[in-house]
């Protein structure tokens, strides 16, 4: 009877770390929304800021890299600096979670 008790006890501690977990998981998640990261290409002729929401806030793209005769060169710019924002602010997402999650990798969390 006793060790069902413990047992209990036990199984109780570990609920409530788990809610404290899932608290201070919640609260990282809301931070690492609020994170934004740029990528560039072209030698900073375009700029792509990302959000922690895995959206792209803002394009800025230099005058000089506009070139009407060569448009491709400029999609590859954008293309290559919106997936370096990306994964850049990927980066600072994880960074964190694994703070609170102590570096497990939880699939669905990012």
């Amino acid at each position: 009877m006793n060790k069902g008790f413990k047992q209990g006890g036990s199984l109780d501690k570990l609920m409530k770390q788990a809610q404290k977990m899932q608290v201070n998981l919640q609260k990282a998640q809301d931070v690492a929304r609020t994170f934004k990261a740029d990528g560039t290409s072209g030698g900073g002729a375009v700029k792509v800021v990302a959000t922690g929401e895995n959206l792209i806030e803002s394009i800025k793209i230099r005058k000089d890299a506009v070139d009407p005769s060569d448009v491709e060169i400029l999609e590859e710019m954008i293309l290559a600096a919106a997936n370096e924002a990306l994964k850049n602010v990927q980066i600072k997402v994880e960074n964190e979670l694994s703070k609170v999650t102590g570096g497990l990798n939880i699939p669905g969390l990012t």
